[in-house]
């Protein structure tokens, strides 16, 4: 049932034991392909939040307009998920994301050639979702080549994609300095144009994967089981925290340090960096450890740094601790996606899209909250220790998630 493989994952699987001997000779190119391609629509869906210093100077808006805009791609994005999710099981999933790509290039011609008014950003932050939802056609394409015990691993690969929130934060500003902010929704249009090509070219179609009547429910069907639920619930929290603060700390570098535009985007890349590049960590420490474990440890220390940030440190040891609670956030995805693979291997196309669906919704309440709040009391101290007491309270939900999962015999068999 895994026929092939990805050239990476051989590599990581074999380092030190082939060295210099080249990639597997019956290799796929499918998994490589995925995280280019899903890092141009990663940095599409937080396309906004890097822009969003420039949007709200330009359009006059106040703290929670501001996290109103930043919100909006992250709630299309879980629109978007569930349908794509369900779909990526029934139909072609090459097909359905070359589809996504091509949908993608409507919110950007719009907020190239219009996007003047409130109303139509929140449209085109709506529009983008599409983009964020390429998850539900990433994940299960990868995930089909590769047998249970690498799941994380691999999951953790081709979700190494949200690096795009890097490449949106290091380059929008700097573009729109010369471009004006839409004008870099024209310039997007070109890598868009490029990871098109390359997924046409090297993405092949996964293996279908033999499926019952129960394998074969939707999304929203999935909610009748506990596992989903729980699943939901933490992957809102993990990644409903990494997209809402790598889509909002361009603004609040701004507004709460006062900082220079690009300035503030530097420092958002170098914090959300560390996110994607512990990812694929994340999903190998679940698959040695268990993921409700290394989910524990995640949100533990992610609670802990909040609380901290709740006192408004000076902005060094702000850039540190928003650094370490990415990096721990990133390591949290890996780790529920690889309890995804585990637990619900024969659905994973449709719990992607209604996990994903979850933490869209988490990215969304996040940046939303934190303009209500900051328009409420006039800083950020509360977002964070909301943020973190939620965060605590996950940590000991993961650890009792543990102890139910390891005596239920559905760990290997749902």
């Amino acid at each position: 049932p895994f026929p092939r493989r990805s050239k990476l994952i051989d590599y990581v699987m074999q380092l030190g034991t082939h060295a210099g001997m080249g990639p597997h000779p019956a290799a796929s190119d499918s998994t490589t392909a995925l995280t280019p391609v899903e890092q141009r629509k990663f940095n599409l869906w937080v396309l906004l939040g890097a822009l969003g210093a420039y949007v709200a100077k330009d359009l006059h808006l106040s703290p929670l307009q501001k996290g109103l805009v930043v919100a909006v791609p992250p709630l299309g994005g879980a629109v978007f998920r569930l349908l794509l999710g369900s779909l990526a099981d029934r139909v072609g999933i090459k097909g359905l994301g070359l589809i996504t790509m091509g949908l993608t290039t409507v919110p950007l011609l719009w907020g190239w050639r219009a996007g003047g008014s409130l109303g139509q950003v929140l449209g085109i932050g709506l529009l983008l979702g599409v983009a964020g939802a390429s998850f539900a056609v990433a994940l299960p394409m990868a995930s089909r080549w590769y047998p249970p015990h690498l799941q994380g691993l691999v999951l953790g690969i081709a979700g190494a994609g949200n690096s795009g929130t890097v490449i949106a934060a290091l380059a929008a500003p700097r573009l729109a300095e010369h471009v004006g902010w839409h004008g870099v929704f024209g310039l997007a249009l070109i890598p868009v144009g490029a990871a098109w090509i390359a997924f046409a070219i090297l993405a092949k179609e996964p293996p279908k994967l033999a499926t019952t009547g129960k394998a074969k429910a939707t999304p929203l069907g999935l909610l009748r089981e506990s596992d989903p639920r729980w699943l939901c619930c933490f992957y809102a929290l993990s990644f409903g925290s990494f997209v809402g603060l790598a889509s909002y700390l361009s603004i609040f570098y701004v507004d709460r340090f006062g900082l220079l535009k690009v300035t503030a985007g530097g420092f958002a890349a170098v914090c959300t960096v560390t996110g994607s590049l512990l990812r694929p960590l994340g999903g190998a420490l679940a698959d040695r450890y268990s993921g409700t474990k290394v989910l524990a440890f995640v949100l533990g220390g992610m609670g802990l740094l909040s609380m901290t940030l709740s006192t408004l440190p000076t902005l060094p040891i702000t850039v540190v601790l928003l650094a370490i609670m990415l990096g721990l956030l990133g390591m949290g995805n890996g780790a529920v996606f690889q309890m995804v693979g585990v637990r619900l291997p024969t659905r994973v196309g449709a719990m992607t899209g209604l996990v994903g669906a979850a933490g869209g919704l988490g990215g969304f309440a996040l940046p939303f909250a934190f303009g209500a709040l900051k328009s409420s009391t006039g800083g950020f101290g509360t977002g964070f220790f909301l943020l973190g007491s939620l965060s605590l309270i996950g940590s000991f939900v993961a650890l009792n998630r543990q102890r139910a999962w390891f005596t239920s015999p559905e760990l290997v068999t749902a």
